[in-house]
């Protein structure tokens, strides 16, 4: 499948479930360890499911909810918080593909459509995220979009609730002072 196979679209209140059941299973997935068990296997899907459905039902002005969908069906999202923080810009909330589309150039793509929303509306150009440091495989994949890790942190829980969390999870701030680094030449 190429890239071009893949088309985009904002997110609407509809898409909820669906966001929340990707949020939940990559959780479940890339998370074990840093949360809980029982959070991970119990609540994570109501609780991804309240916070969707809470941010796509009134969306704030300053956030971008784009999905990726290959052939109609949902492949993905990215949610980017614009100008989240003033030293580093916008921050990438979430970033979540489904496991079939894995390496098929979609995760790439919804960090393009990231940064050029970033470009488009937000005061600077610059961009981040934090990524657990347990995981491994998504800090590969921003290396190889450009992205450099500028600090190390610790995580909080989700719904800040401390009984969701194993211990004290670190997390890395990984960053691109120039969003347009990920757009392609031209």
């Amino acid at each position: 499948m190429s890239v071009a196979a893949v088309s985009f679209r904002d997110a609407a209140v509809g898409d909820a479930e669906r966001v929340a059941g990707l949020h939940a299973e990559s959780w479940r997935r890339h998370y074990r360890g840093a949360y809980t068990d029982s959070y991970l296997d119990g609540d994570v899907f109501a609780d991804r499911l309240a916070v969707w459905s809470a941010r796509l039902a009134d969306p704030a002005p300053h956030g971008v909810t784009v999905l990726a969908e290959v052939a109609g069906e949902f492949a993905g999202f990215v949610h980017v918080v614009l100008d989240d923080d003033v030293r580093w810009g916008s921050l990438v909330d979430n970033l979540h593909v489904v496991r079939a589309h894995h390496r098929h150039g979609i995760g790439a793509a919804l960090m393009r459509r990231a940064a050029g929303a970033v470009l488009e509306r937000g005061a600077t150009g610059a961009m981040y995220l934090w990524v657990l440091e347990q995981n491994t495989a998504a800090r590969a994949f921003y290396s190889a979009l450009g992205g450099r890790f500028a600090e190390r942190s610790y995580t909080r829980p989700p719904g800040d609730v401390p009984g969701r969390l194993n211990g004290r999870p670190a997390m890395l701030r990984c960053v691109w002072p120039d969003a347009a680094a990920l757009l392609p030449p031209g």
